[in-house]
């Protein structure tokens, strides 16, 4: 039996423990404990490595999945990645566009398509980057490293269906947009609304930080055809269809 500490991850345990099967079958065998999120594991918990759990939850009061004992401000639906993000610069990113190199809004600033960057600058770790960091073996979205206390602003307007912790994500916030995609803001420092708020574009959401599993300050970035994780597409693409570059 191993108990998870404060900065764990699935696949980080079982490569520290040898688990035969990787992260997957640790997953697979304690989904009673864990429940439908591998991101969502909780210091205190209760793993076993190499046969299924019971179920019982720490004396944290985790419990399985969803609805277990958080910090405050805890989502009724919370979502969340395997994630253990690429060290992050504390500075924002330089933004290079090169020759002939396309240009849009400044973060917070519509452009003619209703859309506009959610922070300054340009993303680091790619779409889709991969490594054994990640439960899924790849970057679910893209991050930018801003300073903490950065204004994230919402992509285009939308209705706020997540506004909580979200595990690994740390303080998140999920926003649903009329063409029915979501855009996801995660580790943020602190959050500047709530679940069923209407937001417009280049509104502020939250402010950046590096809570959940975060090496440094940064904004991780998603655009998802669904609220929860596994539903990602990539959000340079989509970002560039709405004249967005980044």
């Amino acid at each position: 039996t191993y108990s998870v500490v404060s900065g764990d991850y699935l696949s980080k345990i079982a490569t520290e423990h040898n688990v035969k099967g990787g992260w997957q079958k640790l997953y697979q065998d304690n989904r009673k404990v864990v429940g439908e999120d591998p991101g969502l594991i909780f210091p205190g918990m209760k793993l076993t490595l190499g046969g299924k759990a019971s179920g019982d939850a720490a004396s944290t009061g985790a419990g399985a999945g969803a609805g277990a004992a958080l910090p405050s401000k805890v989502p009724s639906v919370p979502s969340s990645v395997v994630e253990k993000s690429a060290p992050a610069k504390s500075a924002p990113a330089k933004v290079s566009t090169g020759t002939g190199a396309k240009t849009s809004a400044p973060a917070g600033q519509s452009n003619s398509s209703g859309y506009a960057h959610p922070v300054p600058g340009n993303h680091t770790t790619g779409y889709r980057a991969s490594g054994s960091n990640w439960s899924s073996g790849s970057h679910t979205g893209i991050d930018f490293p801003v300073f903490t206390g950065t204004s994230v602003k919402a992509i285009t307007s939308g209705t706020v269906v997540t506004a909580g912790w979200g595990g690994a994500y740390g303080n998140q916030v999920v926003v649903k947009h009329a063409d029915g995609h979501y855009s996801q803001y995660g580790h943020l420092s602190s959050i500047s609304v709530s679940a069923g708020q209407a937001v417009s574009t280049g509104q502020q959401v939250g402010l950046s930080g590096a809570t959940g599993n975060a090496t440094g300050p940064h904004l991780h970035f998603e655009v998802r055809t669904g609220p929860a994780y596994g539903s990602d597409i990539d959000p340079i693409a989509y970002l560039a269809s709405h004249g967005i570059y980044v």
